[in-house]
């Protein structure tokens, strides 16, 4: 049975619609494995075990009368904690709204369960969103299935987890500083982070927001054990597909020339100097490439889209700019006391935060401008590269490190040691022009941990992200559990 829990999302709504399995047996088989298995990762953190059972029994009734939900029909899955379930907590980690339940589902939830998907439960974040590592003092510490005393990664750690350590068929998460990508790439599963506005982000918030799909930067996106899984779960999570525009959300026809994976001209970036990459990151990297030229492929070594320092630069400060744009009044002040202590020319990490925090609209509106000039250099880079692959990260999991400031806590790189915001860098890179990205996996490292990477497209080319992940898989690596589970 450990198998069948393994098994991609589509495969086992497959085997639901054709009644070869149950969605009972199915979702009995995933809260069995977390009972016995969950407590060292503490992955799936809130359970609705009974109404999940609920509607799980109904969906083989259907069946059994013929009658299908959607390409989700009984399928058991968990969504990341910060998507509102009504009758479920929504916290975000913060103690202070540990009773905040919700009293509706997130537009993304309803389109899931609309597709037939049974939902049980929600998966663990840090405080905030605002980490890669996911501890709260409402929910605890999540470790990361191929060694507990590792981070899963963040903010959709508890997703990536749950998925690696056979827990649940399908996540849900989000992404504004590699939140999807990051966990992935750290517990060896895929995720897509989409567009920036084809997925609507209205009910992942903690407190309503009039605004919430106007949210810079942030976008909504699938975790699977499959690249397979992730073209099914965008298909349902874009429809309508929309995009987002100042005048709310409008038609869109994806940008797909349908080049086969086989053909396409591929980049490949290993390092940078705004963040060093480990080498047994960079070793996975060239393993990929020279597999991508053996198969034919076009491939070119360091051919970079953008200034990095700049890219760096206005992502920290839009970011940050984004992030504290809901502060209260107290927290905002001390952003600026902080803000006025960096010097105007220091690039440390901590002075551009504040900085972002408390930008002014002419501020945000001239480094705005500086991300049109990104957006237009790398829309000419893709007119000489279909897709570009690069670090996720700067290394592979790192252990648990919670004290502290993120940029004051040191993670080791090839040797020495780096603040472990710096690898923010590669969030950066595609995710300040609203880019897709996909992260597959691409092997393990000498110490045995995940070790993946991102395939970055043009914005609105999601299915050639998608479409070349799901070549990869079947070419290159698919899922492989951790092992003891």
């Amino acid at each position: 049975m450990s198998d069948l829990a393994f098994l991609p999302a589509h495969e086992l709504a497959r085997r639901i619609r054709r009644r070869q399995l149950s969605s009972v047996e199915l979702l009995e088989l995933y809260l069995e494995r977390i009972s016995r298995l969950g407590a060292p990762i503490n992955a799936v953190v809130v359970l609705d075990a009974e109404r999940a059972r609920l509607r799980a029994r109904a969906a083989d009734e259907a069946l059994a009368r013929g009658e299908s939900w959607g390409p989700l029909h009984g399928l058991p899955m968990t969504v990341k904690e910060s998507f509102n379930i009504a009758g479920l907590p929504t916290t975000y980690g913060f103690a202070a709204y540990a009773d905040n339940i919700a009293s509706s589902d997130a537009l993304t939830v309803q389109r899931l369960q609309a597709a037939g998907a049974v939902i049980f439960g929600k998966t663990n974040v840090p405080v905030s969103l605002a980490d890669w590592q996911s501890f709260n003092p409402v929910y605890g510490t999540t470790g990361n299935p191929w060694d507990t005393g590792r981070t899963p990664g963040g903010s959709s750690g508890g997703s990536a987890a749950a998925l690696a350590a056979g827990f649940t068929a399908l996540e849900l998460g989000s992404d504004i500083g590699a939140s999807i990508r990051n966990p992935a790439h750290y517990c060896g599963v895929w995720g897509h982070k989409p567009t920036w506005g084809v997925v609507p982000l209205a009910g992942h918030e903690l407190t309503p927001q009039v605004n919430a799909d106007h949210f810079d930067i942030a976008a909504v996106g699938p975790l699977a054990r499959s690249a397979y899984d992730l073209a099914l779960a965008m298909d349902i999570l874009t429809a309508p597909l929309q995009v987002m525009t100042p005048m709310g959300r409008m038609p869109l026809a994806w940008r797909d020339r349908g080049t086969p994976p086989h053909r396409l001209r591929v980049a490949v970036l290993f390092d940078d100097a705004e963040a060093e990459v480990d080498a047994s990151v960079q070793g996975a990297l060239q393993a990929l490439a020279d597999f991508l030229r053996s198969r034919g492929l076009a491939v070119t070594e360091d051919a970079r889209p953008v200034d990095s320092a700049e890219a760096n630069d206005v992502y920290t400060h839009l970011l940050r700019a984004a992030t504290g744009s809901h502060y209260d009044d107290a927290t905002y002040a001390t952003a600026q006391a902080r803000a006025a202590t960096y010097a105007p020319g220091d690039r440390s990490y901590a002075a551009r935060h504040f900085r972002g925090n408390t930008f002014s609209y002419r501020d945000w509106v001239q480094m705005d401008a500086r991300r049109e000039r990104l957006r237009q250099q790398w829309a000419a880079y893709f007119e000489q590269y279909d897709l570009l692959v690069c670090p996720v990260a700067t290394t592979p999991a790192f252990a648990h490190h919670q004290q502290g400031e993120r940029w004051d806590r040191m993670i080791p790189v090839n040797g020495h040691t780096q603040p472990s915001t710096d690898a923010l860098f590669w969030a950066g890179y595609p995710g300040i022009v609203g880019l897709p990205a996909t992260t597959v996996p691409l092997g393990l490292s000498p110490d045995g941990l995940p070790v993946g990477a991102q395939v970055i497209g043009p914005a609105f080319a999601d299915p050639e992200c998608l479409r070349f992940a799901q070549w990869l898989e079947r070419e290159y690596r698919a899922f492989v559990p951790p092992p003891g589970l």
